[in-house]
């Protein structure tokens, strides 16, 4: 077989375009010669190592320049393109490639020690808030949000709040009808000013009263003239552990409007072994952060918190036991309200639309200034 041709084989059995009797006979060719094996193993990691630097060349060129639209999946398209060409220059200059690549990434390392890229944040591992100042619009959104502004005009008569779209938002949740609510620490962290704004569009400012930022807690109290009592919250805090295989599920603001998600409890710790939070199968995106995790029943089991970077659809939630623990500590001089925690669950029994047709008044997009 020439060197093209082989070439041509590694590359589609690598990007999984071979099937059957093909597949099943180059895998005994792999186990038959070491060294075509370790050319795949090489090829296999040349293309995973091309990936990652050009989506980090990506990065930085995006960062520099201003456009008025991108087109992410042709940019994507674009660079997962393999041409014939590189996997030759690779095969004939691979050693001079490594060493620029060290390079690169010693340069890598070097700012990250440098900016405190290594401090409390683990690649595989990111927070769910949403910088809303990174993302561009596109006119039909601009105008959306024209519609809703032209909206919180006509009904500012109301009491309605009229607040710009803010830095950072996540997601918080009710813990009682007066106005107490929780959400995760790093979406309030250095907050200036903080507005909650309900299923409805109707906003209202808030005050954070404490915070744990060991375990990413944040507790908010809604102090706006204009807020009326919620009615008595839906869901209850379970204190037991919940098991693995559990269905679960999540309703919050990773964009304008609220938004479901569901999956299952798929480790009973978080990520690197956390033992205070969920693994969870759930699709969560940025702007989740915060976001109440209901069993089944309707029991709240925990709080949205962050995603792992390399699996998608692997999330971790905070265990309510932790919540629980958090308002414990909270002190009475910070608490201008009763903050008792509702005992009686009225999900139990429903559908899961109408679970969430009665948990989306509780759930709050939070929009941060600082």
């Amino acid at each position: 077989m020439s060197d093209n041709r082989l070439l041509e084989q590694i590359d589609r059995y690598v990007n999984g375009q071979m099937s059957g009797e093909e597949l099943a006979n180059f895998e005994q060719l792999r186990k038959d010669n070491p060294a075509i094996d370790s050319q795949v193993s090489e090829h296999r990691n040349f293309l995973g190592a091309l990936k990652h630097y050009s989506e980090r060349l990506d990065l930085e060129s995006r960062l520099n320049a201003i456009h008025e639209e991108i087109d992410v999946h042709t940019l994507q398209d674009e660079l997962m393109e393999k041409p014939s060409w590189i996997v030759s220059l690779w095969r004939h200059h691979h050693s001079k490639i490594s060493v620029a690549a060290s390079i690169a990434i010693f340069a890598v390392l070097i700012t990250l020690m440098f900016t405190g890229g290594f401090k409390k944040h683990d690649t595989a591992y990111v927070e769910l808030k949403k910088e809303i100042a990174s993302v561009r619009v596109s006119t039909l959104l601009l105008n959306e949000q024209s519609h809703k502004i032209k909206k919180q005009i006509s009904s500012s008569s109301n009491g309605n709040k009229i607040v710009n779209p803010g830095k950072f938002s996540g997601t918080g949740f009710a813990l009682t009808a007066n106005g107490y609510l929780v959400t995760n620490y790093h979406v309030v962290k250095d907050a200036d000013s903080v507005y909650v704004q309900n299923v409805n569009g109707d906003a209202y400012h808030a005050k954070v009263i404490y915070t744990e930022p060991a375990q990413d807690i944040a507790f908010l109290q809604i102090n706006d003239a204009s807020f009326k009592s919620l009615g008595s919250v839906p869901y209850n805090f379970k204190r037991a552990k919940s098991d693995l295989g559990e269905e679960v599920f999540t309703v919050g603001y990773p964009a304008d409007v609220i938004a479901f998600s569901e999956g299952a409890l798929t480790s009973p710790a978080g990520f690197n072994g956390d033992s205070s939070a969920y693994e969870l199968s759930i699709l969560a995106r940025p702007g989740n952060s915060g976001g109440p995790l209901l069993d089944n029943k309707g029991n709240l089991i925990g709080i949205i918190s962050g995603k792992q970077t390399s699996y998608e659809g692997i999330s971790f939630a905070k265990k309510s036991s932790y919540l629980l623990k958090a308002i414990q500590n909270i002190p009475s001089d910070s608490l201008a309200k009763p903050l008792n925690l509702n005992t009686r669950n009225t999900l139990a029994g429903l559908s899961r639309p109408q679970q969430i047709k009665k948990l989306r008044n509780y759930v709050f997009m939070v929009k941060v200034y600082n």
